[in-house]
């Protein structure tokens, strides 16, 4: 039971974020919901201790409690930072000799992998046929320019036939079949040039000889729809996972699994980092180190299901 003293303390603070850091409404209930949790807390130690008596240890204790409740790094990161707040403004108001939470972290969220198809269901994606006619021709080059390229959905949304600046209109990204490469503009407005392979480009080729056919009411655009328009991202997405069941694939295939592919897929037979860096355009070089990851769980299951020691000891577990 949290004493009514506390909780008007509370309410001071917050009182004091209102008006003098006039910070939203939402905010100051998320304060509110932190604080009450931290307040919970001390009201349930074997001795209840009043906030401004709190020691770092203590608070220690709590993030360790609330990692135990399931809480997430940036979950118990965010209520940390309320009750920091909180005693900076304690200690002015009631010169407590020193914040509790000054040096306290939260413990780090493991970051999600990418997700990757293996290089043989990559292949049988792209390379399995699509439909007949046009939109089989054309979502073919789709699927082929996604793996050979790494390109985001953005960046292949906004592909024109070649490079276009007329009347206040100019290219965003365009395809340049001669040289085997497409130009795009990256996230940043970082723009880069990546090379395209053979089957890509086979897979263009046939489709810009039937592409003229549906040419109307974007002529510049890339990859068209029926109606002659530029081919919107969800249409792309909802294809790309359409075709992925027909082909067998379980795994829910979006047009970043075919980028992560390309990624991982690169990296396990080159070992260049730098040179994938460039390809993907990642600004830094820590985005593109996750794939490093993704390589050593890919050898790490290898070992687990063919090396004799890693086999699990009937019996044991």
């Amino acid at each position: 039971m949290i004493e009514p003293l506390e909780l008007a303390l509370i309410e001071d603070y917050l009182r004091y974020l209102a008006v003098e850091r006039k910070l939203a409404a939402l905010t100051i209930t998320s304060y509110r919901h932190d604080l009450g949790v931290l307040a919970q807390f001390a009201a349930q130690e074997p001795n209840p201790v009043p906030l401004a008596s709190l020691e770092q240890h203590q608070i220690r204790r709590y993030a360790v409690l609330l990692h135990g409740r399931g809480l997430s790094g940036r979950a118990i990161a965010r209520a940390l930072s309320a009750w920091r707040t909180f005693y900076s403004w304690l200690g002015r108001e009631r010169s407590i000799p020193a914040n509790p939470v000054a040096d306290v972290r939260a413990p780090k969220t493991s970051r999600r992998l990418p997700k990757a198809l293996s290089p043989d269901q990559a292949v049988q994606l792209v390379s399995t046929p699509v439909a007949e006619g046009l939109a089989g021709a054309r979502d073919r080059a789709i699927f082929e320019l996604f793996y050979s390229s790494g390109l985001r959905l953005s960046e292949l949304v906004s592909l024109d036939v070649n490079y276009h600046q007329d009347r206040g209109y100019r290219s965003l990204g365009w395809l340049d079949l001669d040289a085997a490469e497409v130009t795009v503009m990256g996230k940043g407005g970082k723009r880069r040039t990546v090379p395209v392979g053979a089957p890509a480009r086979a897979a263009l080729s046939d489709w810009l000889k039937l592409r003229v056919a549906w040419v109307a009411l974007d002529p510049h655009a890339l990859f068209l729809s029926a109606r002659g328009a530029r081919l919107s991202a969800r249409t792309i997405q909802h294809r790309l996972k359409a075709h992925a069941l027909r082909v067998g694939i379980a795994a829910q295939v979006h047009p970043h699994v075919l980028r992560h592919s390309f990624a991982s897929h690169l990296l396990q037979s080159s070992g260049d980092l730098r040179a994938v860096q460039e390809l993907l355009g990642h600004a830094s070089i820590a985005a593109t180190q996750i794939y490093t990851s993704l390589d050593f769980q890919r050898l790490a299951a290898v070992y687990d299901a063919t090396h004799p020691r890693a086999r699990k000891v009937p019996g044991s577990g």
